[in-house]
C-alpha cells in the first residue's frame, strides 16, 4: 500500500511539474497560451491515470502554484478561476472514466463541466472585484478563443491515454488507485 501511495504521489508530482512547465512553450506569446491551453493537458491526464481525487488536487494546485512561482497567470481573478476549472477537469476525467470506461465521453463531459465551473467561479471572482463577467466573456474565454486548445485536447489526450493503456500503465495505476 505504501509503495502504491508513493507511486501516486510521484506521478501527481510529475503531472504538476508538467502543468508548471508546459506553458513555457507558449510564454513568448500569451495569446497563444490562452488558445492552446497547455496547463490543461497534464491535469486531464492525471485524472485519467490516477483518478478523480488526484486529478482534483493537481488541477487545483497547478494554476495557483504557477502564479506564485512565475507570476503567470495573474493570481486574481485568472489563476483563482482556473484553479476551480482545472480541479473540475482533473476530477471529472477521473471519475467519469472510472464509471463509463470510455475516453471520449469522459473527456468531452469533463471539458464541458470544467468550462461551466470556470464560468461560475469567474462570475463570483469578478463580482468580488467589482467587475462584471458577461455572457460574451464566458463564451469567448470558454469556447471561441479556446477552439485550438479544445481541438488539440480532443486529439492528444485520447492518444496519450490509449498509449498508456497499451503499455499496461493505466490498468496498473488504476488498480492501485
Amino acid at each position: 500500500m505504501a509503495k502504491q501511495s508513493t507511486r501516486h504521489l510521484v506521478l501527481a508530482g510529475l503531472f504538476l511539474a508538467l502543468g508548471l512547465l508546459l506553458p513555457f512553450l507558449t510564454a513568448q506569446n500569451p495569446a497563444l497560451g490562452s488558445r492552446l491551453l497547455p496547463m490543461h493537458l497534464p491535469v486531464m491526464l492525471c485524472g485519467f491515470v490516477l483518478g478523480g481525487p488526484w486529478g482534483l488536487v493537481v488541477g487545483l494546485v497547478t494554476p495557483l502554484l504557477r502564479s506564485l512561482l512565475f507570476g503567470m497567470p495573474p493570481m486574481f481573478p485568472t489563476a483563482a478561476a482556473m484553479a476551480f476549472e482545472l480541479a473540475a477537469y482533473g476530477f471529472l476525467t477521473g471519475e467519469l472514466y472510472r464509471r463509463i470506461r470510455r475516453i471520449y465521453p469522459a473527456l468531452l463531459l469533463a471539458m464541458l463541466g470544467g468550462r461551466i465551473i470556470w464560468g461560475a467561479a469567474s462570475i463570483v471572482l469578478y463580482g468580488l472585484s467589482g467587475s462584471a463577467f458577461s455572457w460574451q466573456m464566458f463564451t469567448a474565454g470558454a469556447f471561441i478563443n479556446a477552439v485550438p486548445g479544445i481541438v488539440f485536447q480532443v486529439i492528444v489526450v485520447p492518444l496519450i491515454v490509449l498509449a498508456l493503456q497499451r503499455a499496461g500503465f493505466m490498468q496498473e495505476a488504476q488498480r492501485s488507485a
